[in-house]
């Protein structure tokens, strides 16, 4: 009987690790789709990031003779972490085999490590531009971080837990409704993804001019299944944040624990739809700013953590009313 109960969640599970590890270089494609449409331009087709991940598996790595292990595993352990780290978020279904540990915290530690790792192996070459993109890096996290803890912080509250599957069944019951403190945690979670992702005004993921990387500078050694490692961690990354604004702020239409199939279908799609929607806002969104000089991503960051703050601030100034 215990193996009949866990059979569909182990089947679900997996399903959900496998969508967001095939449909996170296809949202990458629909934002840059999105992007060339605004300019006017033709652009690269959807599957294109798909092909890029194929021909540099096919290629050869080409090591620095002074790289160490460090450099070596880094690309593995990133993609694995992020990997991991997406795959707790319930997308589109709660109360699966694994929601246990499927907390913000262990996620806000997961990413961290993967970064750290970046910073580390970006450093070990020992070349210019990739110790300006560490520390460029650890810059943005040290600013990141704080005002993640204070969003974490805000929702946890409302909700009364830091998982995942359990904040995501009470923001979509009517005893939620709508409240300040989330809409001002909202905009600073995209203010936090933004600068986790490598995003415009944070960084512009297209360039590769040496005096604005961030990112790119870091992963300029890398060749072959290493850097296509990399960048479907990347692609991932951007997958987990947009996934992790619809479980939070968004959590209508995922089946909960005890759902039949049609209602995780419906869930499904949901959540494709969400992905679409997040991807087309992220490509305007970027066509309608500009990449912001590097001394200005301290205010930028410091509004985020200043608005998660102030909602923890009016959750406790509203409780004592």
């Amino acid at each position: 009987m215990i193996r009949d109960l866990l059979l569909p969640d182990m089947l679900i599970e997996g399903v959900q690790m496998a969508s967001v590890l095939l449909l996170a270089p296809l949202l990458t494609g629909l934002v840059r789709k999105v992007k060339a449409r605004l300019q006017r331009r033709q652009g690269p087709p959807l599957m294109q990031p798909y092909r890029d991940l194929r021909r540099l598996l096919g290629k050869e790595v080409v090591l620095a003779d002074n790289a160490s292990w460090l450099f070596r595993v880094a690309p593995y352990m990133i993609f694995a972490v992020t990997w991991v780290a997406a795959s707790l978020i319930p997308t589109f279904a709660t109360g699966l085999l694994f929601s246990w540990s499927g907390d913000l915290i262990a996620i806000t530690a997961l990413l961290g490590s993967a970064r750290f790792m970046q910073a580390l192996a970006g450093m070990d070459i020992g070349t210019s531009f990739g110790g300006i993109g560490s520390s460029r890096e650890v810059m943005i996290a040290s600013l990141a971080e704080p005002a993640m803890l204070m969003i974490v912080l805000t929702v946890a509250l409302v909700a009364g837990s830091t998982q995942l599957s359990t904040i995501a069944v009470f923001l979509a019951s009517p005893e939620a409704g709508l409240r300040v403190s989330l809409a001002l945690a909202l905009i600073a979670f995209i203010i936090v993804a933004l600068a986790e992702n490598a995003r415009i005004p944070v960084d512009n993921p297209a360039t590769h001019l040496e005096l604005t990387m961030v990112h790119e500078a870091m992963v300029l050694e890398y060749s072959g299944r290493h850097l296509a490692m990399i960048d479907l961690a990347s692609f991932l990354k951007l997958l987990l944040y947009i996934s992790l604004i619809g479980c939070l702020f968004f959590p209508f239409g995922i089946a909960q624990t005890g759902s039949g199939l049609q209602h995780h279908l419906v869930a499904l799609a949901l959540w494709l739809v969400k992905l679409t929607i997040g991807g087309v806002f992220l490509g305007v969104f970027e066509m309608s700013i500009a990449k912001m000089r590097v001394f200005r991503v301290p205010n930028f960051l410091g509004a985020a953590f200043m608005l998660g703050l102030l909602g923890v601030l009016l959750l406790f100034v509203s409780q004592g009313m």
